[in-house]
């Protein structure tokens, strides 16, 4: 006689271990190794979920458990409603070479009647889970990676080269806040570079027609305008607000007004700069133990071995690679994964297609991080880089 779903389950818990809801709630409370794997519906998991679970839908399993829970030798307890689809789920763990698999008997129902503690996923709305889907399908983000995104407030400074190409990824990726400071407006010669911008806004101010981009781009952004230069009198009242500052200024006066602003206030400076065909990318994270700008260039070079843009020129596609970078590290910053530029500074030759990097330490006598700080407040910039 062919096999029957009762047959097929009663076979199966015959082959695999299981354990109880009290056991896994003393493991979890004792903080014994345990890698938890909630194999229901997303429907169901964001209705609440055992803390710390990972969600792989039954339906899923053998696409994403390998991804998830790399290490075949990790103990593994799934669970489900009732203990059905974890038993059949435990199966085909251990046909995949997972040695150490128990499936939980009851499930989350029983669990949430007893009144066990319990997590609700961050709740998106059905149109955020559509445009952030391919967010959602990676561990590394998911929903709850998706969400910290949604709140974060990360503030670009200038609009222009670098500014435009962070600014859009950032929007794109559902940064909740994004800052931009710019005192100028839209000009011919941007429209070569400058990505945000368009013929048809020639003249207006840069924070406005970028935020016309961004809000056209993605609504759940809300962008913060600060049509005016950086300066010491308004540094802290504009960084205030934000997480993480995104550095596209193109004048070493600004530069080293961010990085003392940046190491007194705690803030995470992912620094990016271009020159004809070359660009640099790194992460100033001070109070991470990392080095500051002023650790890699104590004093600014004079100014004519320092052209700007405009005095140079500059290939109209690097700032393009170079501010998606600095997109890049900004978004690991709020999710936290990966490993940041701090202590390295990434270089690009567009014109041998090169990438390189540079290791950087943190300079003990820096007189702004350093042991024994001599600078401890802002200063002329003007008059020390000397261009004033």
């Amino acid at each position: 006689m062919p096999t029957t779903y009762t047959d097929l389950i009663a076979e199966v818990r015959k082959t695999i271990s299981t354990v109880t809801l009290e056991e896994i709630k003393r493991r979890l409370e004792a903080r014994e190794p345990m890698v938890l794997v909630d194999v229901r519906e997303k429907d169901e998991n964001r209705a609440g979920y055992i803390p710390g679970a990972l969600s792989v839908p039954r339906g899923f399993l053998e696409m994403q458990i390998e991804q998830k829970v790399p290490d075949k030798n990790a103990p593994v307890v799934l669970y489900c409603a009732g203990g059905t689809r974890s038993a059949l789920a435990a199966k085909t763990l251990l046909d995949l070479g997972y040695t150490r698999v128990e499936s939980a008997n009851p499930g989350f129902v029983r669990w949430k009647d007893l009144g066990y503690p319990m997590e609700t996923p961050p709740q998106l709305s059905d149109a955020q889970r559509d445009r952030y889907s391919r967010h959602l399908l990676l561990p590394e983000v998911g929903e709850a990676g998706q969400a910290k995104l949604l709140a974060s407030k990360i503030l670009l400074l200038g609009a222009g080269g670098l500014g435009s190409p962070a600014a859009l990824y950032l929007a794109a990726a559902g940064v909740g806040t994004i800052g931009l400071v710019d005192a100028d407006v839209v000009d011919a010669s941007n429209l070569q570079r400058q990505i945000m911008h368009a013929t048809s806004r020639v003249g207006m101010p840069k924070v406005e027609s970028g935020e016309k981009m961004i809000r056209d781009l993605n609504p759940d952004v809300k962008v913060v305008k600060f049509e005016e230069r950086l300066t010491s009198d308004n540094v802290e009242r504009i960084f205030r607000d934000f997480d993480i500052i995104v550095d596209g200024c193109d004048n070493f006066p600004t530069r080293y007004l961010v990085n003392d602003a940046s190491v007194w206030m705690k803030k995470p400076v992912v620094h990016g700069s271009i020159f004809r065909f070359e660009g640099q990318v790194t992460t100033f994270h001070p109070a991470a133990g990392g080095p500051c700008y002023r650790c890699l260039y104590p004093e600014p070079p004079p100014p004519h071995l320092a052209p700007s843009c405009q005095e140079a020129g500059v290939l109209g596609v690097l700032p393009g690679l170079v501010g998606t970078v600095q997109a890049t590290e900004a978004i690991k910053l709020v999710l936290g994964q990966g490993n940041p530029l701090v202590g390295r500074l990434l270089t690009y030759d567009s014109l041998r297609m090169k990438f390189g990097e540079l290791k950087l330490r943190k300079d003990k006598t820096c007189p702004v991080c350093g042991a024994d700080p001599t600078i401890t407040s802002y200063i002329d910039y003007e008059h020390f880089c000397n261009i004033g």
